[in-house]
């Protein structure tokens, strides 16, 4: 199975504010988007059957756009991320101000959720920093713990891991760390791994080789070779080809589309670089 992700981080905020969105007013954006490219999808699905599109929304968008969407075969739609603990019978019945919930999203009609994005795992380390706490450690646990809540609610998991700079000698033994811990005990069905480089993502960063990739997607693959794996580090048309080369990779996290210029996501320099990445993975 390949998989295609795309995490919409919060390019619904318009250019105005400082934000990406040119597409359309953030009352009707997600539509907008889901829309077009399930319509496109739905194309690309007639040559290449054995992929599986996820789009990650921020919440205030998912009624919108699962109201929009017309075929759950063609489109998965995901939130990013979930709460670690949730409502139950004779149990916390909503008690969770500001919490989004893996059983709120799921009667949402979310699929799927991102877990672990290194955006949300600089800002737990932050947190920590802050009290003073130089051990993070316990991040890989609280990931654990959203990723048993979201199986619970019978969401399937996107797991992101990936190295720092300052990790970059160890990065063996952080990427193993990160996986054993969040993953002890899960049901190992429904999850996908995400490599995200974090020292190669950025503006002014080099991006990691297509055999640094893969000599990360094999130790992975060695580990929990039950595991598809994807590149996290953002699937472009810049290395879409290269990436697909790769045979051990299961497909690719897309979220920019341009990187120049009028920066942001594009719908339909999504489509292309899809169709560049699976035309290049046959």
């Amino acid at each position: 199975m390949i998989h295609i992700h795309l995490n919409l981080k919060r390019f619904d905020i318009q250019k105005e504010f400082g934000g990406v969105n040119g597409i359309a007013k953030p009352q009707v954006w997600g539509s907008k988007i889901v829309g077009y490219i399930e319509r496109e999808l739905k194309k690309i699905k007639e040559d290449y059957e054995d992929v599986e599109f996820t789009v990650y929304f921020p919440e205030a968008h998912l009624i919108n756009a699962i109201s929009t969407q017309m075929d759950i075969d063609i489109l998965n739609i995901g939130c990013q991320s979930v709460y670690r603990e949730d409502t139950s019978l004779k149990g916390n019945f909503g008690a969770f101000t500001t919490h989004r919930t893996a059983n709120s999203m799921k009667q949402l009609g979310v699929a799927s959720t991102i877990i672990g994005h290194l955006e949300e795992r600089l800002d737990k380390k932050g947190v920590l920093s802050k009290a003073g706490i130089a051990d993070f450690s316990s991040i890989n646990s609280l990931f654990h713990e959203e990723i048993i809540s979201a199986q619970k609610a019978g969401l399937s998991v996107l797991y992101c891991i990936g190295e720092t700079l300052e990790e970059r000698d160890i990065w063996q033994e952080v990427l193993e760390n990160q996986l054993r811990i969040a993953l002890e005990g899960v049901d190992l069905s429904n999850v996908v791994i995400a490599y995200e480089p974090v020292w190669a993502i950025g503006p002014g960063k080099t991006p990691p080789t297509s055999n640094q990739v893969k000599e990360v997607i094999d130790f992975i693959k060695n580990i929990y070779p039950e595991l598809d794996v994807i590149y996290g580090g953002g699937l472009k048309m810049d290395n879409a080809s290269d990436l697909a080369a790769i045979d051990t990779l299961d497909g690719g996290l897309i979220a920019l589309t341009r990187f120049t210029g009028e920066i942001g996501f594009y719908p339909d320099e999504y489509i292309q670089i899809i169709k560049e990445f699976l035309s290049n993975k046959r």
